[in-house]
């Protein structure tokens, strides 16, 4: 089993990454872009077969190491 945790900036948290990636994409000419917002995702393979668990775990592991809750947000897929 796999979980996907996308991990993104909160709303009103200013993102600078995003921000100079906006500016290159509108210096290469593509002008429809109005915002871009930076995140990352994580896959973790786990040794589990039952889905709510995995899941709990996995908030788990997102709520003490893999976000900063203060500033991010996060979703998680288990696939």
């Amino acid at each position: 089993m796999k979980a996907i945790v996308n991990v993104y900036l909160k709303e009103g948290v200013l993102d600078p990454q995003g921000k100079a990636t906006r500016h290159a994409l509108e210096s290469m000419n593509f002008k429809s872009v109005q915002n871009v917002r930076i995140g990352k995702q994580i896959i973790i393979t786990l040794d589990s077969e039952d889905r709510e668990a995995a899941e709990k775990e996995v908030k788990e592991m997102c709520e003490t190491l893999l976000a900063n809750t203060v500033i991010e947000d996060y979703t998680i897929e288990i696939v």
